[in-house]
């Protein structure tokens, strides 16, 4: 049967109860405190021994065991509380450690207030009253930015820019600036709307976007440690810089007219470039074909200068003979090219004109030779005499048929 079952006959065989003490009434075997009370009395003991407490205190009551039983209870408890400040004094320590890492840096707030800025490695600080805020200073961050923007020129260009950036500063960025990105992305347009309102279009869209990006950069940089933000700017690339696309198809058309402007004018100075040698080639040539040709003037003057003063002085010598001699030479050269001969027949009125040139083909002769009216007449022995004796035949019947129309 059960200890505390109805009926057991007064037996109270609570395994709790007091045996032989009369702590609880009832009669009981001869069992002690439990082994939690003991355990709880002598730490509570050792506790006090190391707190200055002064050990174990005697019991004290009226009714023997019932003093002893409240005494216990009561150190009991107060040990009980006293492990658990420790262990919560040990929980609140163990909370305080935590590992930065070697690209970020702590920023340590004590109640509230900037306390410190710690490096990578194993930190503490007491949990509750400092709170740290990790932040990544080696981490190269991006921001993008496109919109549409108003030239010196009065021209409206689409620009797309990538901001390039990273921590430098993690106190102002947890606690100057609120939302430190943010800044970045309206001083970033305002910077590049001030750039870009400065410069021409053709500049931007062409060779100026480099310069464009320098000058974006100094600006933005100047803007983010106004502001006190701790971000450094690394780059600013611009990577795009265009017409918008309702007038892209009248842009392209400028675009093209431009580069065909550049292709003509190209091709004129590379035309000029071999012009203007070669004529200066051909100005030179002249210049020397005109000196030769008044020095071979000048030479053949002089050689007919003195050819003419030389015979000058053969005629004096012999003026007939020299005479003769000039009108033969003169006759031959002028004669030696014509294929025609005119002979003046003494007695007669009647000039005699002999074709050379028709009589050779007329004759058939194989050994004479074919005339050519570019070249001199040259005859043999034998052609000379063929000739000869036409000559006289045809002399001989002109002068019966002149007699025949005398009669």
């Amino acid at each position: 049967m059960a200890w505390n079952e109805p009926g057991g006959n007064g037996n109270n065989n609570d395994p709790w109860g007091g045996g032989g003490n009369n702590r609880g009434g009832n009669g009981g075997g001869d069992q002690g405190p439990p082994d939690l009370d003991e355990a709880l009395r002598k730490l509570q003991d050792r506790l006090n021994s190391i707190f200055g407490g002064s050990g174990k205190k005697p019991n004290s009551g009226g009714f023997g065991g019932n003093g002893g039983g409240s005494g216990s209870g009561s150190a009991s408890g107060s040990g009980f509380f006293i492990i658990l400040a420790v262990l919560a004094a040990l929980l609140w320590a163990g909370m305080g450690f935590y590992t930065v890492d070697q690209q970020e840096r702590g920023v340590v707030l004590r109640l509230g207030k900037y306390s410190d800025t710690v490096g990578p490695g194993l930190r503490w600080n007491p949990p509750l009253i400092d709170e740290v805020q990790k932040v990544n200073v080696t981490q190269v961050r991006t921001r993008t930015h496109r919109a549409l923007m108003l030239t010196k020129d009065e021209n409206i260009v689409d620009v797309d820019m990538a901001v390039q950036y990273v921590i430098a500063d993690p106190k102002s960025f947890q606690l100057s600036v609120r939302d430190p990105e943010a800044s970045l992305s309206h001083a970033a347009e305002s910077a590049l709307r001030h750039v870009v309102g400065s410069t021409d279009m053709h500049s931007i869209l062409t060779q100026g976007r480099e310069l464009l990006s320098v000058q974006v950069q100094e600006r933005l940089q100047g803007y983010m440690d106004d502001y006190q933000t701790g971000l450094q700017i690394s780059k600013v690339n611009v990577k795009e810089a265009k017409a918008p696309s309702q007038v892209q198809d009248a842009f392209n058309d400028v675009i093209r007219a431009r580069e065909d402007e550049v292709r003509v004018r190209n091709e004129a100075e590379a035309y000029a470039n071999g012009i203007i040698p070669e004529a200066r080639g051909q100005a030179q040539r002249m210049l020397e074909e005109a000196n030769a040709y008044r020095e071979e003037v000048i030479a053949k003057a002089e050689g007919e200068s003195q050819r003419f003063a030389a015979l000058l002085e053969e005629y004096e010598k012999a003026p007939e003979v020299t005479r003769e001699r000039l009108y033969l030479s003169t006759m031959e050269s002028v004669l030696a090219k014509s294929p025609k001969v005119l002979v003046d027949v003494e007695g007669s009125n009647n000039m005699m004109y002999l074709p050379l040139d028709k009589l050779s083909q007329s004759s058939g002769a194989a050994s004479m030779p074919r005339i050519d009216a570019n070249r001199p007449v040259r005859l043999d022995s034998e052609s000379l005499r063929e000739v000869t004796d036409q000559v006289i035949n045809q002399l001989r019947q002109r002068q019966l048929n002149t007699r025949r129309e005398g009669r």
